[in-house]
């Protein structure tokens, strides 16, 4: 499948991932110029002076005008305000695609786009718990997983193009419904880290001091209470629903460690290790 170009790509939200992003559609020469909107004037100035940009603007609408590829990549919560702004500016025969982690978003984007001008849900299933253009890369989503979230209403033109352009980048592309998708990843990524944050939030009402005391586990166990607060503040209300089932799904696990303990009952405490041992070896397998 040929590789897509672009003459211009807007990217709306410069962060990590908006960075890595605009740095790999350079390296693979898929857009002649690319240009960057956010709220920070300095970190647009350092983004174009590390030529991670060619230009930006600080008005969404400027910084749409002429683009073939525009990229929702601002916290998830400012999508709909920004769709709302720049559709009507939208180049006909463009490509609307977000890289947020909630996908029910897809159904009240779509609505708001002009006649000519496609809308595709992706995750790049990349990054961590360190935002910013300082550790962006143009390898990023080289080797990582891609979740296209399809619609009835999504192009199957659209589709093929989007799927190619994060192909080219290194991408393992995927596709599910928004629904899908945002149980999968309530599961396996939302709810993770609100336990983080509570894991830390608990320490801190018992003793903070004891923090300096923490080793390897508890940094591997907690690394993703250091996200934005901002970012997954967005995620978890957009995401609430889901989020309610699974904490109490993991209240209910946290209950019967507490009962298990209380019973001193030594043969159900390594059963539950065991078992959720076994799941997690798994990981290791794909």
């Amino acid at each position: 499948m040929r590789e897509p170009h672009f003459r211009q790509a807007t990217i709306l939200g410069v962060g990590l991932i908006g960075a890595s992003l605009a740095l790999a559609l350079k390296k693979h020469s898929l857009s002649e110029r690319i240009v960057g909107f956010g709220r920070r004037l300095n970190n647009l100035k350092r983004a174009k002076k590390r030529g991670i940009i060619d230009s930006f603007e600080t008005d969404p609408v400027r910084a749409v005008i002429g683009s073939d590829l525009v990229v929702l990549s601002t916290p998830v919560g400012l999508f709909r305000e920004l769709t709302q702004k720049i559709a009507p500016y939208l180049k006909k025969g463009s490509l609307l695609i977000d890289v947020g982690s909630i996908k029910g978003l897809v159904y009240e984007i779509e609505p708001l786009l002009p006649e000519g001008v496609d809308f595709v849900g992706c995750h790049p299933i990349a990054g961590g718990d360190r935002s910013g253009i300082d550790t962006s890369s143009a390898e990023l989503f080289k080797g990582s997983l891609l979740i296209i979230t399809k619609t009835e209403s999504t192009p199957k033109g659209a589709l093929r193009r989007v799927s190619s352009l994060w192909r080219a980048l290194g991408s393992d592309v995927k596709t599910m419904s928004p629904e899908e998708h945002d149980r999968v990843y309530a599961l396996v990524s939302h709810l993770p880290h609100l336990v983080a944050y509570a894991l830390v939030n608990t320490i801190s009402e018992v003793d903070e001091s004891s923090i300096r005391f923490a080793g390897q586990g508890f940094r591997d166990t907690t690394r993703v209470a250091g996200s934005s607060p901002e970012i997954w503040r967005d995620i978890a209300l957009m995401n609430r629903e889901n989020l309610i089932d699974f904490l109490g799904v993991f209240k209910s696990n946290i209950e019967r460690l507490i009962d298990i303990l209380k019973d001193s009952d030594a043969t159900a405490l390594e059963k539950e290790l065991s078992r959720a041992q076994a799941l997690r070896a798994r990981l290791n397998k794909r």
